[in-house]
């Protein structure tokens, strides 16, 4: 088994865990296969259809005549390790969040971006922005929050 982050695990049971690091085994790519494509394929553009880049590989397939593409090629085997470390995290979080129930865009932040927006927040009255459960003043402008007026909002 491969060692990520357990911040994608965190909130996991046994068995939501078990079935995470089944899924993450199989959306995982390898940096050594990733290294090889661009190395000996770059011109081709194969390591770019390996991490699912489909408009550069296509790209690479049209001008591999031209062999701009190998040098290209050559040169991002360099990068390709951090690329496909940026690939498996995603590929983590989009796992994580699909087990856990929480829509793809969790964690964005909200519209004030002072406060993270969460699925049924409450809003403030005064100016809309998205409110923490415990506040008693909007973050935004300031308005005092009344408890009824949290408890009505409707989920957003």
């Amino acid at each position: 088994m491969y060692p990520i982050d357990p911040i994608y695990t965190a909130n996991m049971n046994d068995q939501q865990r078990a079935w995470f690091y089944a899924e993450y085994e199989r959306a995982r790519k390898d940096e050594v296969i990733g290294v090889l494509f661009a190395l000996f394929l770059g011109c081709f553009g194969v390591h770019h259809f390996y991490l699912r880049r489909d408009g550069l590989g296509v790209l690479y397939l049209l001008f591999c005549w031209t062999g701009i593409t190998a040098i290209l090629g050559f040169i991002e085997c360099f990068f390709m390790p951090g690329r496909v470390r940026q690939y498996n995290a995603t590929q983590a979080y989009y796992i994580s969040s699909q087990i856990l129930g929480a829509p793809a865009g969790m964690g964005a932040p909200g519209p004030d971006s002072h406060t993270w927006a969460t699925p049924g927040a409450a809003r403030c009255n005064a100016c809309g922005s998205t409110l923490d459960a415990a506040a008693t003043f909007c973050p935004r402008c300031g308005a005092a929050v009344t408890s009824t007026a949290i408890s009505t909002q409707p989920a957003v």
